[in-house]
Protein backbone atom coordinates (compact mmCIF):
# COMPACT_ATOMS: atom_id res chain seq x y z
CA UNK A 1 0.00 0.00 0.00
CA UNK A 2 1.27 3.46 -0.26
CA UNK A 3 1.36 5.54 3.30
CA UNK A 4 1.13 8.60 3.82
CA UNK A 5 3.52 9.72 6.45
CA UNK A 6 4.26 12.85 8.54
CA UNK A 7 7.34 13.40 10.20
CA UNK A 8 9.24 11.56 8.22
CA UNK A 9 12.47 12.78 8.45
CA UNK A 10 12.33 12.35 12.17
CA UNK A 11 14.25 10.12 14.39
CA UNK A 12 11.15 7.83 14.77
CA UNK A 13 9.51 8.67 11.52
CA UNK A 14 12.77 7.77 9.62
CA UNK A 15 12.34 4.62 11.03
CA UNK A 16 8.86 4.00 10.03
CA UNK A 17 9.63 5.16 6.59
CA UNK A 18 12.29 2.24 6.35
CA UNK A 19 10.52 -0.16 8.03
CA UNK A 20 7.63 0.34 5.09
CA UNK A 21 9.84 0.28 2.89
CA UNK A 22 11.13 -2.76 3.92
CA UNK A 23 7.72 -4.47 3.64
CA UNK A 24 7.10 -3.80 0.77
CA UNK A 25 5.01 -0.79 0.94
CA UNK A 26 5.27 3.01 -0.91
CA UNK A 27 5.83 5.89 0.94
CA UNK A 28 4.69 9.71 0.86
CA UNK A 29 6.57 11.67 3.17
CA UNK A 30 5.66 14.98 3.91
CA UNK A 31 8.59 17.10 3.33
CA UNK A 32 8.82 20.98 4.91
CA UNK A 33 12.31 21.94 3.06
CA UNK A 34 14.37 20.83 -0.23
CA UNK A 35 17.15 19.46 2.33
CA UNK A 36 13.70 17.06 3.62
CA UNK A 37 13.35 16.36 -0.07
CA UNK A 38 16.41 15.21 -0.59
CA UNK A 39 16.59 13.00 2.14
CA UNK A 40 13.77 11.36 1.59
CA UNK A 41 14.24 10.57 -2.28
CA UNK A 42 17.43 9.40 -1.16
CA UNK A 43 16.09 6.22 0.32
CA UNK A 44 13.14 5.71 -2.06
CA UNK A 45 10.52 8.17 -0.35
CA UNK A 46 8.18 10.28 -2.96
CA UNK A 47 8.34 13.94 -1.29
CA UNK A 48 5.42 16.22 -0.61
CA UNK A 49 6.14 19.61 0.11
CA UNK A 50 4.16 21.30 3.22
CA UNK A 51 4.38 20.68 7.06
CA UNK A 52 2.03 20.56 9.73
CA UNK A 53 0.59 23.81 9.44
CA UNK A 54 -0.23 23.80 5.95
CA UNK A 55 -3.56 21.85 6.06
CA UNK A 56 -3.76 21.75 2.38
CA UNK A 57 -1.06 19.66 1.52
CA UNK A 58 -2.31 17.31 4.63
CA UNK A 59 -5.35 17.21 2.77
CA UNK A 60 -3.31 16.08 -0.58
CA UNK A 61 -1.45 13.49 0.90
CA UNK A 62 -4.09 11.79 2.67
CA UNK A 63 -6.39 11.57 -0.85
CA UNK A 64 -3.19 10.60 -2.46
CA UNK A 65 -2.20 7.33 -0.09
CA UNK A 66 -3.92 4.37 1.02
CA UNK A 67 -3.27 4.88 4.94
CA UNK A 68 -1.56 8.07 6.63
CA UNK A 69 0.86 7.53 9.53
CA UNK A 70 1.09 10.69 11.80
CA UNK A 71 4.43 10.98 13.57
CA UNK A 72 4.86 14.67 12.94
CA UNK A 73 4.79 17.16 16.46
CA UNK A 74 6.55 20.72 16.64
CA UNK A 75 8.83 19.76 19.27
CA UNK A 76 8.78 23.66 20.70
CA UNK A 77 8.30 23.28 23.84
CA UNK A 78 8.57 27.05 24.56
CA UNK A 79 4.60 27.07 22.92
CA UNK A 80 3.86 23.50 23.64
CA UNK A 81 0.10 24.13 24.05
CA UNK A 82 -0.17 26.54 20.79
CA UNK A 83 1.78 23.20 18.80
CA UNK A 84 -0.79 20.83 20.44
CA UNK A 85 -3.28 22.84 18.85
CA UNK A 86 -1.56 22.25 15.49
CA UNK A 87 -1.40 18.58 16.37
CA UNK A 88 -5.32 18.63 16.74
CA UNK A 89 -6.00 20.61 13.57
CA UNK A 90 -3.62 18.49 11.57
CA UNK A 91 -5.53 15.51 13.01
CA UNK A 92 -8.91 17.16 12.10
CA UNK A 93 -7.94 17.97 8.55
CA UNK A 94 -6.40 14.54 7.63
CA UNK A 95 -9.66 12.80 8.84
CA UNK A 96 -11.48 15.19 7.01
CA UNK A 97 -11.01 14.07 3.45
CA UNK A 98 -11.09 10.09 5.13
CA UNK A 99 -14.82 10.17 5.77
CA UNK A 100 -16.48 7.34 4.10
CA UNK A 101 -12.92 5.47 2.99
CA UNK A 102 -11.57 2.64 4.91
CA UNK A 103 -8.04 3.74 5.44
CA UNK A 104 -6.29 3.03 8.52
CA UNK A 105 -5.19 6.55 9.87
CA UNK A 106 -2.24 5.87 12.72
CA UNK A 107 -1.77 9.04 15.10
CA UNK A 108 1.41 9.26 17.58
CA UNK A 109 0.39 9.32 21.17
CA UNK A 110 2.56 9.29 24.21
CA UNK A 111 2.10 6.83 27.86
CA UNK A 112 2.76 9.84 29.66
CA UNK A 113 -0.56 11.61 29.24
CA UNK A 114 -2.02 8.67 30.84
CA UNK A 115 -1.15 9.82 34.70
CA UNK A 116 -2.98 6.84 36.83
CA UNK A 117 -1.85 5.09 39.53
CA UNK A 118 -0.65 1.64 38.11
CA UNK A 119 0.17 0.20 35.06
CA UNK A 120 -0.72 2.30 32.49
CA UNK A 121 -3.12 -0.13 29.66
CA UNK A 122 -3.82 -0.17 26.46
CA UNK A 123 -7.58 0.03 27.12
CA UNK A 124 -7.05 3.44 29.04
CA UNK A 125 -9.15 6.29 27.85
CA UNK A 126 -7.57 10.13 27.27
CA UNK A 127 -9.61 12.86 29.08
CA UNK A 128 -9.51 16.38 28.84
CA UNK A 129 -7.06 17.67 31.76
CA UNK A 130 -4.83 21.02 31.66
CA UNK A 131 -2.25 18.73 29.82
CA UNK A 132 -2.75 20.20 26.43
CA UNK A 133 -1.34 17.09 24.64
CA UNK A 134 -4.46 15.26 25.78
CA UNK A 135 -5.54 17.32 22.30
CA UNK A 136 -4.63 14.71 19.79
CA UNK A 137 -6.29 11.71 21.12
CA UNK A 138 -9.83 13.92 21.62
CA UNK A 139 -9.04 14.48 18.33
CA UNK A 140 -8.77 10.83 17.04
CA UNK A 141 -11.49 10.14 19.33
CA UNK A 142 -14.09 12.47 17.13
CA UNK A 143 -12.95 10.99 14.32
CA UNK A 144 -13.24 7.52 15.61
CA UNK A 145 -17.43 8.50 16.65
CA UNK A 146 -17.52 9.05 12.81
CA UNK A 147 -16.46 5.95 11.77
CA UNK A 148 -12.82 7.18 10.57
CA UNK A 149 -10.44 4.16 10.78
CA UNK A 150 -8.34 6.41 13.01
CA UNK A 151 -6.28 4.59 16.26
CA UNK A 152 -3.28 5.33 18.57
CA UNK A 153 -0.08 4.36 19.03
CA UNK A 154 1.15 5.38 22.05
CA UNK A 155 5.57 5.95 22.59
CA UNK A 156 6.71 5.53 26.12
CA UNK A 157 9.16 8.83 27.62
CA UNK A 158 12.10 6.64 26.33
CA UNK A 159 12.00 5.76 22.28
CA UNK A 160 15.87 5.08 22.32
CA UNK A 161 18.93 4.10 20.01
CA UNK A 162 21.44 5.39 17.23
CA UNK A 163 20.60 8.59 16.43
CA UNK A 164 18.80 10.27 19.43
CA UNK A 165 19.54 13.92 19.82
CA UNK A 166 16.46 15.14 21.22
CA UNK A 167 14.76 12.54 23.68
CA UNK A 168 14.44 12.75 26.63
CA UNK A 169 17.96 10.36 27.38
CA UNK A 170 20.01 12.92 25.36
CA UNK A 171 18.27 15.47 27.59
CA UNK A 172 19.28 14.07 31.01
CA UNK A 173 23.26 13.85 29.58
CA UNK A 174 22.88 16.98 28.80
CA UNK A 175 22.08 18.84 32.35
CA UNK A 176 24.41 16.69 33.94
CA UNK A 177 27.00 17.96 32.08
CA UNK A 178 26.01 21.61 32.29
CA UNK A 179 25.73 21.11 36.47
CA UNK A 180 28.22 18.83 37.02
CA UNK A 181 26.46 15.81 38.96
CA UNK A 182 23.66 13.56 37.74
CA UNK A 183 20.98 13.88 39.86
CA UNK A 184 18.05 12.04 41.11
CA UNK A 185 15.03 13.26 42.30
CA UNK A 186 14.63 11.34 46.23
CA UNK A 187 15.30 7.47 45.47
CA UNK A 188 14.84 7.94 41.95
CA UNK A 189 12.45 4.98 42.13
CA UNK A 190 10.01 6.32 39.30
CA UNK A 191 9.94 4.52 36.29
CA UNK A 192 10.03 5.62 32.57
CA UNK A 193 8.49 2.86 29.76
CA UNK A 194 11.24 1.91 26.87
CA UNK A 195 11.47 0.91 23.74
CA UNK A 196 14.04 1.00 20.47
CA UNK A 197 13.15 2.92 17.62
CA UNK A 198 13.62 0.10 15.60
CA UNK A 199 11.32 -2.16 17.94
CA UNK A 200 8.43 0.66 17.84
CA UNK A 201 8.67 1.53 13.71
CA UNK A 202 7.86 -2.14 13.50
CA UNK A 203 5.17 -1.64 15.71
CA UNK A 204 3.58 0.99 13.82
CA UNK A 205 4.03 -0.80 10.41
CA UNK A 206 2.32 -3.66 12.36
CA UNK A 207 -0.74 -1.25 13.36
CA UNK A 208 -0.73 0.07 9.51
CA UNK A 209 -1.78 -3.44 8.34
CA UNK A 210 -4.16 -4.62 11.17
CA UNK A 211 -6.03 -1.45 10.49
CA UNK A 212 -7.79 -1.90 13.43
CA UNK A 213 -10.95 -0.82 14.70
CA UNK A 214 -11.55 3.21 14.96
CA UNK A 215 -10.28 4.16 18.28
CA UNK A 216 -7.99 1.58 18.91
CA UNK A 217 -4.84 2.31 21.57
CA UNK A 218 -1.96 0.46 21.01
CA UNK A 219 1.05 0.53 23.45
CA UNK A 220 4.87 0.66 21.75
CA UNK A 221 6.32 -0.73 24.86
CA UNK A 222 9.39 -3.19 25.40
CA UNK A 223 9.62 -2.64 28.93
CA UNK A 224 7.48 -1.59 31.67
CA UNK A 225 9.33 0.62 33.17
CA UNK A 226 13.23 1.49 34.23
CA UNK A 227 13.86 3.50 37.26
CA UNK A 228 15.73 6.66 36.70
CA UNK A 229 17.75 5.63 39.65
CA UNK A 230 19.43 3.23 37.00
CA UNK A 231 19.35 5.66 34.57
CA UNK A 232 21.05 8.21 36.22
CA UNK A 233 23.53 5.63 37.11
CA UNK A 234 24.23 4.77 33.71
CA UNK A 235 25.02 8.42 33.15
CA UNK A 236 27.24 9.07 36.11
CA UNK A 237 29.47 6.08 35.09
CA UNK A 238 29.96 7.18 31.47
CA UNK A 239 30.24 10.36 32.36
CA UNK A 240 32.56 9.91 35.44
CA UNK A 241 30.21 12.47 37.81
CA UNK A 242 29.00 12.72 40.59
CA UNK A 243 25.54 10.98 41.50
CA UNK A 244 23.53 13.10 43.70
CA UNK A 245 20.22 12.16 45.15
CA UNK A 246 18.08 15.50 45.32
CA UNK A 247 14.97 16.36 46.86
CA UNK A 248 11.86 16.91 44.90
CA UNK A 249 11.89 21.12 45.90
CA UNK A 250 15.79 20.99 44.74
CA UNK A 251 14.86 19.38 41.39
CA UNK A 252 13.30 22.40 39.59
CA UNK A 253 16.88 23.94 40.74
CA UNK A 254 18.46 21.32 38.51
CA UNK A 255 16.32 20.05 35.76
CA UNK A 256 14.78 23.73 34.95
CA UNK A 257 11.78 23.12 32.16
CA UNK A 258 12.70 19.60 32.36
CA UNK A 259 11.46 19.08 36.12
CA UNK A 260 8.29 17.79 34.94
CA UNK A 261 9.34 15.18 32.91
CA UNK A 262 12.21 13.64 35.24
CA UNK A 263 9.56 13.20 37.48
CA UNK A 264 7.15 11.08 35.11
CA UNK A 265 6.36 7.59 36.97
CA UNK A 266 4.71 6.21 34.11
CA UNK A 267 4.89 2.13 33.90
CA UNK A 268 3.48 1.01 31.23
CA UNK A 269 2.23 -2.20 29.70
CA UNK A 270 2.39 -3.31 26.06
CA UNK A 271 1.12 -7.14 26.57
CA UNK A 272 -2.00 -6.34 24.99
CA UNK A 273 -0.32 -4.97 21.84
CA UNK A 274 2.23 -7.46 21.77
CA UNK A 275 -0.66 -10.18 21.40
CA UNK A 276 -2.68 -8.24 19.00
CA UNK A 277 -0.27 -7.61 16.81
CA UNK A 278 2.31 -11.08 17.33
CA UNK A 279 4.98 -8.54 18.00
CA UNK A 280 7.92 -8.93 20.26
CA UNK A 281 10.93 -6.54 21.18
CA UNK A 282 14.18 -7.81 18.86
CA UNK A 283 16.23 -4.97 19.79
CA UNK A 284 18.31 -3.51 23.11
CA UNK A 285 17.06 -2.27 26.23
CA UNK A 286 17.60 1.20 27.18
CA UNK A 287 20.28 0.20 29.37
CA UNK A 288 21.91 -1.75 26.96
CA UNK A 289 22.01 1.73 25.16
CA UNK A 290 23.46 3.63 27.84
CA UNK A 291 26.32 0.91 28.59
CA UNK A 292 27.42 1.46 25.26
CA UNK A 293 28.56 3.69 23.16
CA UNK A 294 25.36 4.77 21.45
CA UNK A 295 24.63 8.10 23.48
CA UNK A 296 27.97 8.46 24.46
CA UNK A 297 30.47 8.47 20.95
CA UNK A 298 32.37 12.05 21.73
CA UNK A 299 33.12 11.13 25.51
Amino acid sequence: MKVFVTGATGFIGSAVVNELIANGHQVLGLARSEAAAEKLKSVGVEPLYGDLTDLESLKKGALAADAVAHLGFIHDFTRFAEMCEVDRKAIETVGSVLIGTEKPFIVTSGTGILRKQGIALESDVVVETPNPRTATELAVNALAAKGIRASVVRFPPSVHGDGDIGGFVPILIRIAKEKGIVAVINEGMNVWPAIHRLDAARVFRLAIEKNPEPGTRYHAVAEQGVKMDAIAGAISDHLKLPFKRIKEEEAAAYFTWFTHFAMFDNPSSGAWTQQELNWKPQHPELLEDLEGNVYFKED
